[in-house]
């Protein structure tokens, strides 16, 4: 597929949603989806055992099981190998290392089901033998522990985009919720968007701060994907990108993988989000990431439940994505659109949404307002397949 073209599917035949790999309708193109934090969940409910996990049978405490992906018609994924900015670069490394082993043995456990990929033509083939293409993104500078060395050595295990922080700072990248002043990309955070070029990983600018995607999208030369964030003129939140930035992305090629965090999506679940951390704060409770969750004070814990109780989260809906989309599209277009829907990193979904089976009412609703097939069809799976085999090109000149 080439630049000019909207949205080359596998999954087109006559009508949308008719899908040969499937032998069945799914009401919808094939969907890539740029980040799903089952691995992550695995290791904090399941210990890392795939087995325990029950994925093949449907797992009600996660978002993600075999059953639901093919009801949602995920064609690809790319599975975060996320840890938290919380442990020191050496653990960060090892860590990563486990989460990379994980998607690995997720893989060999379900071979009917899964199949790796690290390019877009194993994507394709994938899909065409009925797999799901499994690939992995980073998320987090820190997981390469300040070492250029270590980001090749995770290409070459796989890892086909890294987020360039996570919610802290890095020495060399401003996260959007990290401490401190906005400095953007310093010099090394610029060597590694070029090593990032050179090798064939996505730059991916979910969570950094304005000034670093502005930074990363004047010195990349491939390219960038916003794998899990959505517009921040229509949610505030800072993990969602401004029409400013979003302006940018037709020039780099890039795509905007809206996602359906409630927090991220509507004002209201948003100003309940800060409401909580600042609730939490105020009775010395721990807030963000952990790997193990830290000790608690009984009272304080139970002062923090009765204030949830009488403040309790709104809810989320379809609608509040479909907002996000349509104002994206009216920004950068249909050619720059994805779906990133962080299931499993989030606890809460919008109302409607069955963890990974929550792609059909989302475009239905969409088509339901207009959106021709063939913009559907770039949104689900053309425009990701498109950056992802241009940073190949970048790479391979």
């Amino acid at each position: 597929m080439g630049q000019g073209s909207i949205g080359e599917s596998p999954t087109r035949g006559a009508s949308i949603g008719q899908s040969p790999t499937r032998g069945a309708s799914i009401g919808h193109a094939l969907i890539i989806d740029g980040h799903n934090d089952l691995p992550w969940a695995l290791r904090q409910e399941f210990g890392y055992s795939v087995a325990e996990a029950g994925l093949e049978a449907g797992q009600p405490r996660l978002h993600t099981d075999i059953p639901r992906l093919r009801r949602g018609g995920v064609g690809a994924q790319f599975w975060s190998v996320f840890v938290p900015s919380t442990l020191s670069p050496e653990q960060s490394a090892v860590a990563t290392l486990e989460q990379i082993d994980c998607v690995r043995r997720l893989v060999e456990a379900h071979p009917g089901t899964f199949e790796l990929a690290s390019t877009a033509a194993e994507v394709r083939g994938a899909v065409e033998r009925g797999k799901i293409a499994s690939l992995m993104g980073m998320e987090g500078g820190h997981s390469i522990a300040g070492s250029l060395g270590v980001l090749r050595a995770m290409a070459a295990l796989g890892v086909r985009y890294m987020t360039l922080t996570h919610n802290d700072n890095t020495p060399w990248a401003s996260s959007a919720t990290g401490e401190g002043e906005d400095t953007g990309l310093a010099p090394f955070g610029r060597e590694v968007v070029a090593e990032m070029n050179r090798v064939g990983m996505i730059v991916d600018l979910s969570h950094v701060s304005e000034r670093t995607m502005v930074d990363a999208l004047a010195c990349t030369r491939a390219p960038v994907m916003f794998s899990h964030s959505s517009a921040r003129a229509v949610c505030s939140h800072p993990r969602n990108v401004p029409d400013s930035v979003l302006e940018m992305l037709p020039a780099n090629g890039g795509v905007l993988m809206v996602t359906f965090v409630p927090k991220f999506v509507s004002e209201a679940c948003h100003d309940h989000s800060r409401a909580v951390q600042e609730r939490r704060v105020e009775l010395g409770l721990p807030v963000g990431f952990h790997d193990v969750a830290p000790a608690e004070d009984p009272e304080a814990a139970a002062e923090f439940d009765a204030w949830l109780a009488a403040n309790p989260a709104p809810k989320a809906t379809i609608d509040d994505v479909v907002r996000h989309l349509e104002h994206a599209r009216s920004v950068v277009g249909p050619k720059h659109l994805g779906l990133g829907g962080d299931f499993d990193g989030t606890p809460e979904l919008p109302e409607g949404m069955d963890g990974v089976a929550g792609y059909a009412p989302l475009l239905e609703t969409l088509s339901e307002r207009g959106w021709p097939a063939e913009e559907l069809d770039a949104l689900c799976w053309g425009n990701a397949l498109r950056v992802l085999e241009e940073t190949e090109k970048v790479a391979a000149h």
